[in-house]
């Protein structure tokens, strides 16, 4: 493969046939594929929508951010299963979009979303220098971690909240989901999050606490917002350096250890590249950075045949294609449902993600400046109008550095 780029790992000798993607599709196949997608479908979409709404942001722009996490990753997806023959789901980076939050209170997303594309072009960079993986090892995961259990923390409050507020629908959905935790033989065949979704759609329904008329006025089809990016310093300084370790040391870093872990070796270099690549694609309709799932991926490569896994991948990303093409319908159905439903389905995904990142920030090396990372994001300060995620991280690692020097040994 003569025409690859030198830094970027070789694809699967001989090319992935037809015949090699059909022979691969089996009923565990499509069962791990179907449950992976409807898991990114779910509480997920909720966190963007969470996020979108409390950054005063429209049903169109939500929309066409939904078209871009699915549709245009949906392609990546497809291509790199298929070039690789390794199981390799990309979505959209969850953390990155909590970190979109509270900037979307004092940056106009025009702004936000030209710090989309710079972040893209700095991935790019990185992908093809090979310098990805001495720059993953140099960053201290633990700092890391505490600023994205910082951001986290609101989901979990809310949940918490709404429960409070709805006891009915929230306090249903988190019984069904905690209960199918609990029994995990169950919860194997009805995955607790997707389950606690069908519980709370179905008190919305018995209870009529959403307009039948919502699915009839919709846009089904998408038409997405083409936006117009501005680059500012200020955007520049709060999203590209938090965005850019979010996305290749928490995501990308957690999804290829979900494949080593499964057996795969994964293409490193060209995950950072294409996340570059397709993260400014998607800015193009306003949707946060590419990344490897972590996730997803676990699921379409937790049973059957290890061969049989990237099937699963494209499958996902077949499904994905489909789901960003009605992105505008599925939007005015969760956007017209109760405020609980969105916060509690959000919260309810954050909760594994929230406790391994608490695990990881405060469970060995760099303890104290993890938690000063931790602290100053969770303070909502903001210096210069810049955030505080981008601060937490420059304390915590200035305090390392002077501090706990030792721990990087």
């Amino acid at each position: 493969m003569g025409y690859f780029p030198t830094q970027l790992e070789a694809p699967a000798q001989p090319a992935t046939r037809l015949r090699n993607f059909t022979s691969a599709i089996t009923p565990t196949t499509l069962a791990n594929a179907l449950i992976g997608f409807i898991f990114a479908a779910s509480g997920p979409v909720a966190v963007i929508l969470a996020v979108g709404t409390q950054g005063g942001l429209d049903e169109k722009v939500l929309a066409s951010w939904i078209f871009g996490s699915f549709f245009i990753n949906g392609i990546l997806t497809i291509a790199a299963c298929w070039l690789y023959r390794t199981p390799m789901v990309f979505f959209w980076t969850i953390p990155g979009t909590v970190l979109v939050g509270p900037a979307l209170s004092h940056l106009r997303f025009e702004e936000v979303v030209g710090a989309f594309y710079a972040t893209g072009l700095l991935m790019l960079l990185l992908g093809f220098s090979g310098w990805i993986r001495r720059a993953m090892a140099a960053i201290p995961m633990q700092i890391v971690m505490g600023m994205v259990a910082g951001v986290f923390l609101q989901f979990g409050t809310g949940w918490v909240q709404s429960v409070i507020a709805d006891a009915w629908l929230a306090g249903t959905m988190t019984a069904v989901f905690l209960l199918l935790i609990a029994l995990p033989r169950i919860g194997r065949y009805l995955p607790p999050l997707i389950t606690a979704l069908v519980a709370g759609l179905l008190i919305i329904l018995f209870d009529q606490r959403i307009a039948v008329e919502t699915a009839a006025t919709s846009n089904w089809l998408s038409l997405p917002s083409v936006v117009t990016p501005e680059f500012s310093w200020q955007a520049m300084f709060e999203l590209v350096v938090p965005l850019t370790i979010t996305v290749l040391v928490v995501q990308n870093g957690q999804g290829v250890a979900v494949l080593h872990n499964a057996g795969h070796k994964a293409p490193v270099n060209f995950i950072t590249a294409a996340c570059g690549l397709w993260s400014m694609l998607a800015a193009i309709v306003g949707t946060v950075s590419t990344c490897l799932t972590g996730p997803t991926n676990a699921l379409i490569s937790s049973s059957g045949a290890r061969t049989s896994h990237f099937a699963a991948g494209i499958v996902v990303g077949m499904l994905a294609l489909l789901f960003g093409l009605f992105a505008p319908a599925f939007t005015k159905w969760m956007l017209a449902c109760p405020p609980a439903f969105i916060a509690t389905l959000a919260g309810l995904a954050m909760l594994k993600v929230l406790q391994a990142a608490f695990n990881t920030a405060f469970g060995g090396k760099f303890q104290l400046s993890a938690l000063i990372t931790f602290l100053v994001t969770v303070s909502g300060i903001s210096l210069f109008n810049i955030g505080a995620p981008f601060w937490g991280l420059v304390c915590g690692f200035a305090i390392s550095w002077f501090i706990e020097k030792s721990d990087y040994v």
